[in-house]
């Protein structure tokens, strides 16, 4: 229905004065840890420069810059069955644009799709051609940002998502038929997008490519599934696999087994709270040592301050615990499970423990992942993170107009 009037009322993103102020004087009245020979980050984040960040969000930052560019798109509220859903949207500029939703993942906000939505929906304004372009709806997972509170749904996770994307697309929104992509968190909403709702979907497009059952059982918190690591493993690999599980270990375990305890000092103290997820923006993106490669200072804070102004520390958190606690479970027995065709970008600082870029394709093949998909299109690169649509946007968006142009 790419000719249809919209049929909801944009409303633009506002945060109240008093709730900015307070974020403010929470920030002045830190009380700060002594970090103490933690020069190289090996405890955690490090001091000295996280006050420096904080003194620019205290004294620099500029959030209703952030929101005016924000709100250079449209923002829509609904309520789906109960669930508070924000999304923005970019209407495609082309012959046909085809309806396509994209889900983010934890500590991503829907703010980190920014570069590649202007692309996805006028690709003619970027050298590309008009028939790729895309009618973007882009919302904010239930629990993270402005779709929020959630205190009726504390049982959120990435397959009840999927539910309401499809109710948004298609009893909201009026789709027919339309095309889903996604990253972390967001790549299983995506997948089970593609297995519940095949024939509804143009196609997928994805950031990973994990089962959809990654976070069953009693071990999802832990990468190594309790495996000791073989006694002849070469040194450069078992470094290889230290070095993963250093990055994501604890993320895991807290999020997965009590995010609960760790959300009381993140919803009291805006400084903690950043500091968590910082962590996480530096271990994670391809940003050879120096966050600020990746991310700019006002980039973190606009970040953060989505978080903090809308209290979603905690409910953004539990979905991985939620992922675990209500497991998911097919709705078909059919192979490959995700029958949507598939389209799959993964990065070279992802590599599995010794496997090099260009055999990582080759890699997922053999894997017991690939059954699982109908992948049509499966691209490597050596450059970006696990924030791929924000490292490394140019490749992302080609990437998906080529999983997508088959399928129109």
């Amino acid at each position: 229905m790419p000719n249809a009037p919209f049929p909801l009322e944009p409303q633009p993103i506002f945060v109240p004065d008093d709730v900015l102020a307070d974020l403010r004087y929470r920030l002045q009245s830190t009380r700060w840890p002594l970090d103490a020979g933690n020069e190289d980050w090996f405890y955690g984040v490090n001091r000295m420069y996280l006050e420096g960040l904080v003194e620019e969000w205290i004294n620099r930052f500029d959030w209703r810059k952030a929101e005016r560019a924000i709100n250079a798109y449209e923002h829509y509220h609904v309520d789906i069955d109960g669930v508070p859903v924000h999304f923005m949207r970019k209407p495609g500029k082309g012959p046909s644009p085809i309806p396509l939703i994209l889900s983010h993942g934890w500590p991503w906000t829907f703010w980190h799709w920014s570069k590649v939505i202007e692309p996805l929906a006028d690709p003619a304004a970027f050298g590309g051609d008009p028939a790729d372009a895309f009618d973007v709806i882009v919302p904010s997972l239930p629990g993270f940002g402005f779709s929020s509170p959630l205190p009726n749904h504390p049982d959120m996770n990435f397959w009840k998502i999927a539910d309401l994307w499809h109710t948004l697309m298609t009893d909201i929104l009026g789709y027919t038929k339309y095309a889903a992509a996604g990253c972390d968190v967001g790549a299983l909403v995506t997948g089970q997008l593609g297995h519940k709702y095949p024939d509804e979907l143009y196609a997928i497009h994805i950031g990973s490519a994990q089962k959809l059952s990654l976070f069953n059982g009693e071990r999802a918190w832990d990468l190594t599934g309790g495996r000791p690591l073989p006694d002849n493993l070469p040194e450069r690999i078992r470094t290889q696999i230290f070095e993963l599980d250093r990055r994501f270990a604890s993320h895991l375990a807290v999020h997965t087994l009590d995010p609960g305890t760790l959300a009381y000092g993140l919803s009291d103290s805006p400084v903690g709270m950043l500091a968590w997820i910082l962590e996480r923006w530096a271990k994670w993106s391809n940003n050879n040592g120096n966050l600020e490669h990746v991310f700019s200072k006002d980039d973190l804070l606009t970040h953060a301050t989505i978080y903090w102004v809308t209290n979603t520390i905690e409910t953004s958190m539990r979905i991985y615990a939620n992922n675990n606690r209500y497991p998911w479970t097919a709705v078909h027995e059919r192979w490959p499970v995700i029958e949507a065709p598939t389209g799959i970008t993964f990065v070279g600082y992802e590599n599995p423990p010794g496997i090099t870029t260009d055999a990582r394709i080759q890699h997922f093949l053999e894997s017991d992942r690939a059954p699982w998909y109908n992948h049509v299109n499966i691209t490597v690169h050596e450059k970006g993170g696990h924030f791929i649509p924000w490292e490394i946007p140019n490749e992302w968006v080609e990437d998906m107009r080529r999983t997508f142009r088959g399928t129109r």
